[in-house]
């Protein structure tokens, strides 16, 4: 079988109240993890919600190679996993029972081995414990594995990692870097690491519409020459924010690290920092031209 892709074509969507949540978003997303970024309100659960079935867009298209995911609602979610944010599972039931009901659900029972599904993300020793004792990281894992239920074409995931401990965050990272080998995977995130970390491909959204989509390296690749940083004191941060676009300021001891956009030398005492992706995030969020 082909590698799968996702076609998304002036895809549009406007709330009762007014809000423009989508803004002609058009992707090409092939096979393998896809980043969006994007803040709170950005678009980003807009975009995931209408990908996945659960609510119309006004305009556009959005393909799953030849499956219309705004059309063909019954072979789309055939097609489709999704761990959103906060996964509602019935809390006295155990791994083994959930994921069980999980198979049913998609008209896959009888043929799921639950217990190798559960194995696939270390959960096999607690496969008879009830969801309510898990931990936060268990409980995203044990969501993994109800997405990927019947090896699905596209794979949508909600904030992975929010919430989780340092090393939690890396084990589920690597699981979804091994989950992800054969199917589209749209990891949404505010957290720009989780991005950074994963994505072979993102794009970042504001205000509804598309602002930045490509390789980040190569995105993060023109900036070079145009961020620069120094160290200030406290009360100098608000004297810079009027002066100069401020990409970010990070703590140090009796000041703050400040990272600037400018086509040039901003001004004494600045030097040429390596660009990354926090610095594209906030330049692109931010409007600088």
């Amino acid at each position: 079988m082909a590698p799968p892709s996702l076609r998304i074509s002036n895809l549009s969507k406007t709330y009762s109240n007014g809000v423009r949540a989508l803004r002609e978003i058009k992707l090409e997303i092939p096979s393998g993890i896809f980043g969006l970024l994007g803040k709170n309100g950005a678009g980003k659960s807009t975009l995931m919600r209408t990908l996945a079935t659960l609510q119309p867009a006004d305009e556009g298209e959005a393909y799953l190679d030849e499956v219309s995911l705004l059309e063909d609602y019954q072979e789309a979610r055939r097609l489709i996993g999704y761990l959103p944010q906060e996964m509602g599972v019935y809390p006295h039931m155990s791994a083994r029972e959930t994921l069980e009901y999980f198979t049913g659900l998609k008209g896959l029972a009888g043929e799921i081995d639950v217990s190798e599904a559960l194995a696939r993300v270390n959960l096999a020793d607690v496969a008879d414990q009830r969801l309510d004792t898990f931990s936060g990281g268990m409980r995203r894992r044990f969501g993994i594995a109800v997405a990927f239920l019947g090896q699905p074409r596209l794979v949508i995931v909600d904030e992975p990692t929010a919430g989780l401990d340092p090393f939690e965050r890396r084990r589920f990272q690597h699981l979804l870097l091994t989950a992800a080998e054969d199917c589209v995977l749209i990891l949404s995130s505010h957290i720009v690491e989780d991005i950074a970390d994963l994505a072979n491909r993102m794009a970042i959204l504001n205000d509804g519409a598309l602002v930045a989509e490509g390789v980040p390296e190569e995105l993060v690749k023109g900036l070079n020459g145009k961020v620069w940083h120094r160290a200030i004191g406290h009360r100098d941060l608000s004297h810079w924010q009027k002066k100069v676009q401020v990409l970010s300021w990070r703590p140090q001891s009796g000041g703050h690290v400040l990272r600037v956009y400018s086509e040039s030398c901003p001004g004494e005492g600045f030097e040429p920092a390596e660009p990354d992706l926090e610095d594209l995030y906030a330049h692109r969020v931010g409007g600088a031209p």
